[in-house]
């Protein structure tokens, strides 16, 4: 099978390269920033892992409070955890 080419993708304004298939969440992940903050200021990150939660939202492409757990990192794709 033919390896499939990386995804490049801004976390932040931080560059980031993943495999094609990586959901956003662990994206976020692998750059190590946490997902939001809650009200009390303590750092949050997912939690279901399935979209049930919504511990992981984010806003992608401009859209905000996307289940990032739920979608996949796609070429140019730009990412604010806050």
């Amino acid at each position: 099978m033919p390896e499939l080419p990386p995804v490049h993708l801004l976390i932040n304004d931080v560059a980031i390269t993943v495999d094609q298939g990586t959901t956003v969440a662990s994206a976020i992940l692998i750059v190590g920033i946490p997902m939001r903050l809650s009200v009390t200021g303590e750092p949050r990150g997912p939690l279901c892992g399935m979209g049930i939660c919504f511990e992981c939202r984010a806003t992608i492409d401009g859209a905000q409070h996307q289940r990032s757990c739920q979608v996949l990192c796609a070429e140019g794709m730009e990412v604010r955890t806050s």
